[in-house]
């Protein structure tokens, strides 16, 4: 299962969402404060959306302290990337827990504290909001929209 992590944040690193999508299970449930909780479909879509938006740009992933059995995982990945709607400079430090069914990744949980990426991303504004309910409601509404017209958009015939 250690391999199966590493290859999920290499991928990622390389802004490579398919093989990402790889990783999960077609029933993975996935979580963190930004998105809330999104499963199967929506989880992989999230991921894809995500690493299209990173590629080619100044995105880098560093995953480290991976430990694994063959039902259960964790690991530490840290995220460096500029925020688009303020080109503030972000360095997210986020734990991952991961539960495995099939060899592939099934639950999915990544924790970071949200007030310190708000006050990173969208500066004094999310310092001020960041640790409260309200943001948080406010932003899952805003990246799962997006995510919406992503996979509307990807579901498209050409």
């Amino acid at each position: 299962m250690k391999r199966l992590i590493e290859t999920f944040y290499t991928a990622l690193s390389n802004s490579d969402g398919e093989t990402m999508i790889n990783c999960y299970h077609d029933d993975v449930v996935f979580e963190d404060p930004a998105f809330g909780v999104l499963k199967g479909e929506r989880a992989k879509y999230m991921w894809l959306m995500l690493c299209a938006s990173q590629n080619g740009k100044d995105f880098k992933a560093e995953y480290s302290n991976i430990i694994t059995n063959e039902k259960t995982g964790s690991a530490h990945w840290e995220a460096f990337y500029t925020f688009s709607k303020t080109g503030n400079k972000v360095h997210n430090k986020i734990d991952a827990t991961f539960e495995f069914k099939d060899g592939l990744i099934i639950k999915h949980t990544d924790v970071f504290n949200l007030r310190d990426w708000a006050k990173q991303a969208m500066g004094f504004k999310g310092f001020l909001f960041g640790g409260m309910s309200f943001f948080k409601n406010k932003l899952q509404l805003q990246t799962n929209s997006l995510l919406d017209k992503f996979i509307t958009k990807k579901k498209q015939p050409n």
